[in-house]
Protein backbone atom coordinates (compact mmCIF):
# COMPACT_ATOMS: atom_id res chain seq x y z
CA UNK A 1 0.00 0.00 0.00
CA UNK A 2 1.08 3.83 -0.96
CA UNK A 3 0.64 7.01 1.28
CA UNK A 4 1.01 10.48 0.39
CA UNK A 5 0.82 13.54 2.13
CA UNK A 6 -1.07 16.58 0.67
CA UNK A 7 -0.82 19.03 3.24
CA UNK A 8 -2.34 18.44 6.88
CA UNK A 9 -4.32 15.12 5.33
CA UNK A 10 -3.03 12.29 4.99
CA UNK A 11 -4.30 9.45 2.21
CA UNK A 12 -3.58 6.22 1.42
CA UNK A 13 -4.39 4.51 -1.98
CA UNK A 14 -3.50 0.85 -2.80
CA UNK A 15 -2.09 0.09 -5.83
CA UNK A 16 -3.68 -1.36 -8.85
CA UNK A 17 -4.01 -5.59 -8.80
CA UNK A 18 -2.08 -7.36 -11.21
CA UNK A 19 -6.10 -8.20 -12.48
CA UNK A 20 -6.98 -4.49 -12.83
CA UNK A 21 -3.89 -3.71 -14.77
CA UNK A 22 -4.20 -6.77 -17.37
CA UNK A 23 -8.37 -5.90 -17.94
CA UNK A 24 -7.03 -2.42 -19.02
CA UNK A 25 -4.63 -4.07 -21.46
CA UNK A 26 -7.29 -6.30 -22.71
CA UNK A 27 -9.41 -3.44 -23.22
CA UNK A 28 -6.68 -1.28 -25.91
CA UNK A 29 -5.46 -2.12 -28.41
CA UNK A 30 -2.30 0.45 -28.99
CA UNK A 31 1.03 0.45 -27.24
CA UNK A 32 4.19 1.82 -27.94
CA UNK A 33 6.86 -0.79 -28.20
CA UNK A 34 10.53 0.27 -27.96
CA UNK A 35 14.02 -1.62 -28.54
CA UNK A 36 17.50 -1.03 -29.36
CA UNK A 37 18.65 -2.20 -32.57
CA UNK A 38 21.47 -4.36 -33.25
CA UNK A 39 24.16 -1.25 -34.02
CA UNK A 40 23.13 -0.14 -30.52
CA UNK A 41 20.32 2.46 -31.28
CA UNK A 42 16.81 2.90 -29.84
CA UNK A 43 14.11 2.32 -31.57
CA UNK A 44 9.98 3.18 -31.16
CA UNK A 45 6.93 2.18 -33.10
CA UNK A 46 3.47 2.61 -32.00
CA UNK A 47 1.73 -0.96 -32.77
CA UNK A 48 -1.88 -2.66 -32.81
CA UNK A 49 -2.02 -5.22 -30.08
CA UNK A 50 -4.19 -8.23 -28.57
CA UNK A 51 -3.79 -9.19 -25.02
CA UNK A 52 -4.20 -13.26 -24.18
CA UNK A 53 -2.45 -15.57 -21.59
CA UNK A 54 -0.22 -12.56 -19.91
CA UNK A 55 1.44 -12.16 -23.16
CA UNK A 56 0.79 -9.17 -25.98
CA UNK A 57 0.94 -10.34 -29.35
CA UNK A 58 1.77 -8.24 -32.45
CA UNK A 59 1.44 -8.67 -35.97
CA UNK A 60 4.03 -6.94 -38.01
CA UNK A 61 5.23 -7.23 -41.76
CA UNK A 62 7.93 -10.00 -42.65
CA UNK A 63 10.71 -7.14 -43.84
CA UNK A 64 9.92 -4.78 -40.97
CA UNK A 65 12.20 -3.43 -38.50
CA UNK A 66 10.28 -4.91 -35.63
CA UNK A 67 10.48 -8.20 -37.39
CA UNK A 68 14.02 -7.83 -38.33
CA UNK A 69 15.85 -6.26 -35.18
CA UNK A 70 13.92 -7.32 -32.42
CA UNK A 71 15.07 -11.03 -32.67
CA UNK A 72 18.82 -9.35 -32.08
CA UNK A 73 18.70 -8.55 -28.57
CA UNK A 74 15.29 -9.87 -27.66
CA UNK A 75 14.30 -7.03 -25.00
CA UNK A 76 11.58 -4.43 -25.53
CA UNK A 77 10.63 -1.64 -23.46
CA UNK A 78 6.29 -1.33 -23.64
CA UNK A 79 3.59 1.79 -22.78
CA UNK A 80 0.42 1.76 -23.51
CA UNK A 81 -1.67 4.59 -23.16
CA UNK A 82 -5.43 4.24 -21.60
CA UNK A 83 -8.03 6.31 -22.72
CA UNK A 84 -9.91 8.11 -19.64
CA UNK A 85 -12.69 10.80 -19.12
CA UNK A 86 -15.30 9.56 -21.87
CA UNK A 87 -17.31 12.54 -22.66
CA UNK A 88 -15.03 14.71 -20.44
CA UNK A 89 -12.12 14.22 -22.81
CA UNK A 90 -14.01 15.59 -25.81
CA UNK A 91 -14.00 19.23 -23.60
CA UNK A 92 -11.13 18.95 -21.64
CA UNK A 93 -7.29 17.87 -22.79
CA UNK A 94 -7.36 14.94 -20.65
CA UNK A 95 -3.89 12.74 -20.57
CA UNK A 96 -4.24 9.42 -20.86
CA UNK A 97 -3.61 6.56 -17.84
CA UNK A 98 -0.28 4.49 -18.84
CA UNK A 99 0.87 0.67 -18.36
CA UNK A 100 4.85 0.68 -18.85
CA UNK A 101 6.73 -2.78 -18.80
CA UNK A 102 9.88 -4.29 -19.83
CA UNK A 103 9.53 -7.32 -21.47
CA UNK A 104 11.03 -10.18 -23.34
CA UNK A 105 9.63 -10.70 -26.94
CA UNK A 106 10.18 -13.10 -29.91
CA UNK A 107 9.37 -12.58 -33.38
CA UNK A 108 7.43 -16.06 -35.05
CA UNK A 109 7.74 -16.59 -38.82
CA UNK A 110 4.71 -15.90 -40.73
CA UNK A 111 2.81 -18.97 -41.04
CA UNK A 112 2.25 -19.11 -37.15
CA UNK A 113 -1.30 -19.30 -35.58
CA UNK A 114 -2.20 -15.97 -33.79
CA UNK A 115 -2.86 -17.52 -30.03
CA UNK A 116 -4.88 -14.24 -29.16
CA UNK A 117 -8.36 -14.28 -31.18
CA UNK A 118 -8.33 -10.52 -30.15
CA UNK A 119 -5.24 -10.22 -32.99
CA UNK A 120 -7.36 -12.10 -35.94
CA UNK A 121 -10.25 -9.07 -35.43
CA UNK A 122 -7.62 -6.42 -35.63
CA UNK A 123 -5.88 -7.64 -38.42
CA UNK A 124 -7.73 -8.54 -41.72
CA UNK A 125 -6.74 -12.56 -42.35
CA UNK A 126 -5.46 -12.04 -45.77
CA UNK A 127 -2.47 -9.80 -44.14
CA UNK A 128 -2.13 -11.98 -41.39
CA UNK A 129 -1.57 -15.08 -43.00
CA UNK A 130 1.86 -13.23 -44.40
CA UNK A 131 2.48 -11.60 -41.17
CA UNK A 132 4.67 -11.85 -38.50
CA UNK A 133 3.57 -11.93 -34.80
CA UNK A 134 5.67 -10.33 -32.16
CA UNK A 135 4.98 -11.92 -28.47
CA UNK A 136 5.61 -9.60 -25.87
CA UNK A 137 6.28 -10.89 -22.23
CA UNK A 138 6.33 -8.77 -19.53
CA UNK A 139 9.00 -9.30 -17.30
CA UNK A 140 9.43 -7.56 -13.79
CA UNK A 141 6.71 -4.96 -12.89
CA UNK A 142 3.92 -3.20 -14.57
CA UNK A 143 4.53 0.50 -14.00
CA UNK A 144 1.04 2.58 -13.85
CA UNK A 145 0.18 6.38 -13.89
CA UNK A 146 -3.64 6.99 -13.10
CA UNK A 147 -4.83 3.10 -13.06
CA UNK A 148 -7.24 2.47 -10.26
CA UNK A 149 -7.34 6.45 -9.67
CA UNK A 150 -10.56 8.39 -10.62
CA UNK A 151 -10.39 11.36 -12.82
CA UNK A 152 -11.13 14.06 -10.33
CA UNK A 153 -8.69 12.85 -7.83
CA UNK A 154 -5.95 12.74 -10.26
CA UNK A 155 -6.86 16.19 -11.77
CA UNK A 156 -7.28 18.09 -8.51
CA UNK A 157 -4.05 16.70 -6.79
CA UNK A 158 -2.12 15.97 -9.70
CA UNK A 159 -1.80 12.88 -7.27
CA UNK A 160 1.87 11.60 -7.11
CA UNK A 161 0.28 8.27 -5.68
CA UNK A 162 -1.46 7.73 -8.74
CA UNK A 163 1.58 6.08 -9.86
CA UNK A 164 2.30 2.39 -8.96
CA UNK A 165 4.45 -0.51 -9.37
CA UNK A 166 2.43 -3.89 -9.62
CA UNK A 167 4.95 -7.09 -9.91
CA UNK A 168 4.63 -8.77 -13.21
CA UNK A 169 6.41 -12.09 -12.04
CA UNK A 170 9.48 -12.65 -10.87
CA UNK A 171 11.98 -11.86 -13.48
CA UNK A 172 12.81 -15.31 -15.54
CA UNK A 173 14.80 -13.83 -18.37
CA UNK A 174 14.55 -14.41 -22.00
CA UNK A 175 13.37 -17.98 -20.88
CA UNK A 176 9.85 -17.33 -20.65
CA UNK A 177 9.26 -16.84 -24.23
CA UNK A 178 8.85 -20.55 -26.39
CA UNK A 179 7.85 -20.62 -29.83
CA UNK A 180 4.79 -21.01 -30.90
CA UNK A 181 2.64 -24.59 -31.90
CA UNK A 182 1.06 -25.17 -34.99
CA UNK A 183 1.34 -23.48 -38.45
CA UNK A 184 -1.50 -23.11 -40.69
Amino acid sequence: MMTSTVGATKRVRSKPSRTEVWRQLARTSFAVVSYVTPGGRPRSSGVGYAAGSDRLYVAVAPKSWKALQIPAIGQVAVTVPVRRGGVLSLLFPIPPATISFHGWAVVHPPGVDPPAPALARLVPADLLANCRIVEIVPDGEFRTYGIGTSLMKLLKFRDPVAGAEVTVRRSLGRDVVRPLSGRR
